[in-house]
């Protein structure tokens, strides 16, 4: 009998190369994100290169990505521009994140299913941590947001739902980076967040549930107001901030 062929590791050289396209695309996913870049500047190969000290291939390969996250888009001059959000789009986005959300824990109240407190206790004890130390408001805040709902869904035991969260929270974070960047939101998401999974880890799957919807699910009146006020600054912000010019 022939023998199975053995799996191939990767080479040093397309390690490298793999690692080389995952920095770029962090690095240049802040820098939207951030606001750095004008919504009139082109994201030019050659100047993003330079100012990351790699070749045009990865910095080509995070645009790609970036265009799929939605925080760069892909015009008619073939270029890639910051992507400007779309006040309607973005409400049908908040729209099904809070369906998501809900439906996460909703599955459990239905089934009699508990979550997994491997992962819940450990996203418990850092958020306590968080009360304790606050974290700066700026928009890093919201990557520690993201991975809250994200660990509270997968602890659901619907993979899937955490999936498509994820895909949802990258069409909406640019503009929550600009919404999440006062003390007064810090303290009450990180007060609202330890509520949520607290009740779930003490089986209160219809309190936890309530919480959660005071937490996200709050009236699309609010949630437009918030998104035009964020929208707002980042065009203020952007208008004054230096690009990368082709």
């Amino acid at each position: 009998m022939t023998p199975s062929p053995t799996p191939t590791s990767p080479t040093p050289t397309s390690a490298a190369a793999g690692s080389l396209r995952d920095q770029a695309y962090v690095a240049l996913r802040r820098r939207p994100m951030s606001g750095e870049f004008s919504f009139r500047d082109r994201l030019a190969e050659e100047r993003l290169a330079a100012l990351l000290g790699v070749s045009r291939t990865p910095i080509r390969e995070a645009l790609t990505r970036l265009a799929g996250d939605g925080l760069v888009e892909k015009r008619s001059d073939g270029g890639y521009y910051p992507a400007e959000p779309d006040l309607g789009s973005l409400c049908d986005l908040y729209e099904i994140r809070v369906m998501l959300e809900l439906r996460g824990l909703q599955r459990a109240v239905e089934s009699g299913t508990a979550h997994d407190p491997a992962l819940l206790e450990p996203l418990r004890d850092r958020w306590r941590a968080l009360r304790d130390d606050h974290p700066a408001p700026d928009p890093d805040f919201v990557a520690l947001n993201e991975d809250f709902h994200i660990t509270l869904s997968r602890a659901s035991g619907n993979v899937e739902i955490a999936h498509m969260l994820d895909a949802i929270n990258a069409r909406i974070r640019l503009v929550r980076m600009h919404d999440l960047v006062t003390a007064d939101r810090v303290h009450l998401t990180i007060v609202q967040h330890l509520g949520i999974v607290e009740r779930v880890l003490a089986g209160d799957l219809e309190g936890s549930v309530a919480a959660l919807r005071q937490h996200v699910g709050e009236s699309m009146d609010v949630v437009e107001k918030r998104a035009a006020r964020a929208i707002t600054r980042m065009v203020l912000s952007r208008g004054r901030a230096p690009g990368v010019r082709s």
